[in-house]
């Protein structure tokens, strides 16, 4: 076992690398440094190109309206002056402008490649033995694995880049992901599994898995599940595909302890290793964490109507109907961590769907994690769809039939997507009209 950083090895700097469009070989973009100042509870996190990358004749901006491709330290608490070191050619035109955007602690684009609740969890049982110590940003930076969502890694060397991760089988990751979610200390044998969840978003259990060529992440049931959670959402996944919604390549698999695992296809590597950048809608609406509830469908749609995106008004269509299935299926767990755009350094396009899960409901009345209109309504009924439709430049008949297709597509498709996904009459039953198309979608009132 790895012991706990001391606090001389606690580190304060690392360096920024990054996979540029095409590559498949990383490169240094810059430097992270903790400041002695604090905002709230947490150190700030300031970055820095290296001279070298800025003068590449192929060098792009991690996320130009944070990190614009201009020298200079950026401080993540005062985006304010992000304005005044880009030049007027890097002038972000999309929604919100970097003088808008929220302070932070660490950019938003550097935070989304960090490990999550799951992949923290998994970091400070390898190095204390404890699930629930508190360690540094900069520490889950390097301890997690280097396989991380996106086209950014973190290395102590500016010179040598060294990936961090092993090899492990899906029935090692399943028994690792048991021993975390436990509590348990990891044995020597199953560190390399481990590492596998470190560098992954979300709360559940959760690990990378790569087979020849095809890259996934592994999504395993919990000791705690009341009800099929992986095989839900499986058929939430699957039915965003027969809907139209894009969506990567999933399938149930059981392991031979018994576990239901849902492998979903990586959207963010090519097979010829290439890696996409990926930002979350967070990052992109420029907010905090705790800013999230307050922020919604519309506050998206209106950054996508705005220059800096790619075929906005095919985008706007894509996400409305993201809303509806989220309300069809009870995915009120869409929060803007749950939505994500790929950045090539140029402009914006939404990623695929993913976390198309759907939500344990115990009264008929639901809400979303955001607002599904700018007036802030987040009854999860189409009735409050068809009212959000102006926001995405839909006329309502243009909603209605979005409406209409969706819920078409789930009562037409409902055994097949059942049976692909593996589910029992039992779990089908358990899910129908309680989950998928519960009456409240339908009432005319909250």
């Amino acid at each position: 076992m790895t012991s706990r950083p001391t606090e001389t090895e606690n580190p304060t700097s690392a360096y920024v690398w990054t996979w540029l469009p095409g590559a498949v070989e990383p490169v240094v973009a810059g430097t992270i440094s903790q400041l002695r100042q604090r905002f709230g509870a947490d150190p700030v996190i300031a970055f820095a190109y290296a001279r070298s990358y800025r003068e590449r004749a192929d060098s792009i901006p991690l996320f130009t309206p944070e990190l614009p491709l201009r020298p200079g330290t950026f401080d993540p608490t005062r985006p304010d002056e992000t304005v005044r070191l880009a030049g007027a050619e890097d002038s972000w035109a999309g929604w919100p402008a970097a003088a808008d955007r929220s302070p932070l602690s660490l950019a938003g684009c550097l935070r989304d490649a960090a490990p999550d609740a799951w992949g923290r969890r998994v970091i400070n049982l390898c190095l204390d033995d404890n699930p629930d110590i508190d360690l540094s940003e900069m520490t889950y930076l390097l301890r997690s694995g280097s396989d991380r969502t996106g086209n950014l890694d973190f290395q102590a060397s500016p010179t040598k880049y060294v990936p961090r991760g092993g090899v492990a089988t899906l029935e090692q990751l399943a028994a690792a992901a048991e021993l975390i979610e436990q509590g348990m200390p990891i044995p020597d044998g199953l560190a390399a599994a481990a590492a596998h969840g470190t560098s992954i978003g979300g709360a559940r259990p959760k690990a990378l898995l790569a087979e020849g060529d095809r890259q996934m992440v592994a999504k395993f049931s919990s000791s705690t599940d009341s009800r099929p959670v992986v095989k839900a959402e499986a058929v939430g996944m699957l039915m965003a595909g027969r809907v139209g919604i894009d969506v990567p390549h999933v399938e149930v698999v059981t392991t031979t302890g018994g576990k239901d695992v849902l492998l979903v296809d990586r959207f963010d590597r090519s097979p010829e290793g290439q890696r996409r950048g990926v930002v979350s809608a967070l990052t992109v609406l420029g907010l905090r964490e705790e800013e999230s509830r307050y922020a919604g469908y519309g506050d998206i749609a209106r950054a996508i109507r705005h220059p800096g995106w790619a075929d906005s008004a095919q985008q706007l269509r894509e996400l409305y109907t993201r809303m509806v299935l989220n309300i069809a299926i009870s995915n009120t767990d869409d929060h803007l961590r749950n939505h994500a755009a790929f950045w090539n350094g140029h402009d914006l396009r939404l990623t695929p769907a993913y976390d198309v899960s759907p939500q344990a409901r115990s009264t008929s009345v639901t809400t979303h994690a955001i607002k599904l209109t700018s007036a802030g309504e987040r009854a999860s009924q189409f009735r409050v769809a068809l009212k959000a439709a102006p926001e995405f430049l839909l006329t309502v008949p243009d909603a209605q039939g979005i409406i209409d297709h969706v819920i078409d597509t789930l009562t037409g498709c409902w055994d097949d997507v059942c049976d692909e996904a593996r589910l029992t009459r039992a779990e089908r039953d358990q899910l129908w009209k309680r989950e998928f198309l519960n009456d409240y979608a339908f009432y005319d009132d909250a």
